[in-house]
């Protein structure tokens, strides 16, 4: 950038976009300092005006609609902090790039569900799209797979990218509480929202960060097809016990992987063996590992939530803007970025966790093991815990590798039967 007088927009001031200004205000000097550019905000703007705060807003430059900013201010870079997928946050991020003013987000719906069409208008508009912020929050996973990692050639992306979900199994296994009990902890320590936690607990949010990361590590634009996405809200404590007997921890994953150079991405409760590193993530704490040649295994792990690992992660964009350095938004020219190739994830194969629970009579376990047989899964292991109170028992049952195709069907039919009093759980082993 030319000038050396930035003119910056924030738009959203809620708890990352209150952190945010506080933090483009307090490190004025050690922003000139680290890229020789002085920054002044111009302009704010939010649902609510007069809103309490944590930290004071300059209300002489707020704009009620954030559209307005741009017809009435020569703004440089704006900053979204909105956090929808469309409506308001996709005009203003629209109509930003079309006139050529930079862009930063944490929005990773945005940049899942429009990624492909913006990146397009800031490359056109020779502008800065940067999300660093949209995955893991203070990890610089983005930059790392786009500039540390560029000559690689990757093979699988994973991590835990929720710090909702890995905190509530975390908590869990420590306290040996119930889902709900931990959840409302978690919603009030602020790791879980206090109204509508869902978007977390469904998987969707770690499914949209895979989709970033997928696009990011394969070069490739973002698929928009359906594949394998669940979260946590049937894990019970008695799941986490059983499965810590077993040397194992649960935990939800998202993972990107080429197989024969076909996409197959997916985000699921995992059993992952207690001595591995992404076992032993616990809390709110977010990691992702990175895999490929010649590099091998990269592993980054950090606070992936929260105003200020976000906002970190969000003032690093709008440094390397200051820097000058305009790039593509997803690491490479548009036209080269292809449309990925999906693998069909009913062909992927793992070996699986199914916990029923069922009557407690005769019969019921070889009545199960031979619908197991005809599906053709073979079995590893099986537990058995009665519950006599209630005329019950637990069945757990560790399979060898099944095909995803014939675990569905297995599980479909096991919801038909009479004996079994409640839904299936099933998680797959990592």
């Amino acid at each position: 950038m030319k000038n050396n007088k930035i003119n910056i927009a924030v738009v959203g001031l809620g708890q990352v976009g209150i952190y945010l200004y506080n933090e483009l205000t307090s490190k004025r000097k050690d922003i000139e300092l680290k890229t020789g550019k002085k920054i002044k905000i111009v302009a704010i703007s939010a649902k609510n005006k007069n809103k309490k705060r944590r930290f004071k807003i300059n209300k002489s430059i707020f704009f009620k609609n954030p559209l307005d900013i741009i017809k009435n201010e020569k703004i440089d870079i704006i900053f979204e902090v909105i956090g929808q997928s469309d409506g308001i946050s996709k005009k203003l991020v629209e109509t930003a790039l079309k006139n050529k003013v930079h862009v930063i987000t944490p929005n990773k719906a945005l940049i899942s569900k429009h990624g492909n069409y913006l990146s397009n208008l800031a490359e056109k508009n020779k502008v800065n799209l940067e999300f660093e912020a949209s995955v893991a929050g203070g990890i610089p996973i983005l930059r790392t797979i786009k500039e540390g990692l560029a000559t690689n050639k990757l093979t699988r992306v994973y991590g835990i990218l929720n710090g909702t979900c890995n905190y509530i199994l975390t908590q869990m296994e420590k306290t040996k509480d119930n889902f709900s009990n931990v959840l409302k902890k978690a919603q009030t320590l602020g790791y879980a929202e206090p109204g509508n936690p869902k978007l977390d607990l469904n998987g969707y949010d770690a499914f949209a960060k895979i989709r970033i990361l997928s696009s990011l590590a394969f070069n490739k634009r973002i698929s928009v097809n359906k594949c394998i996405m669940e979260g946590i809200e049937s894990i019970e404590y008695k799941d986490i016990k059983i499965a810590s007997q077993l040397n194992f921890r649960i935990k939800l994953l998202g993972i990107s992987e080429l197989i024969k150079g076909k996409l197959f991405e997916r985000v699921h409760p995992t059993l992952v063996k207690k001595d591995t590193y992404i076992g032993n993530v616990n809390g709110v704490m977010n990691a992702v590992i990175v895999e490929g040649q010649p590099v091998g295994e990269s592993v980054l792990q950090g606070e992936g939530a929260g105003p200020g690992a976000t906002s970190s992660a969000l003032m690093s964009d709008l440094l390397s803007i200051l820097r000058g350095n305009i790039k593509y938004p997803f690491g490479l020219p548009n036209f080269k970025r292809g449309n990925p190739i999906i693998y069909n994830e009913k062909n992927s194969s793992n070996s699986l966790y199914i916990r029923l629970e069922v009557k407690d009579k005769p019969g019921v376990l070889s009545g199960i093991t031979k619908l197991l047989a005809n599906n053709k899964i073979s079995i590893e292991r099986v537990i058995q815990i009665p519950d006599h109170k209630k005329k019950s028992a637990s069945i757990v049952i560790i399979t060898h590798k099944a095909i995803e195709a014939k675990a569905q069907k297995l599980v479909n039919s096991l919801k038909k039967n009479i004996n079994i009093l409640k839904k299936p759980v099933l998680i797959r082993l990592f």
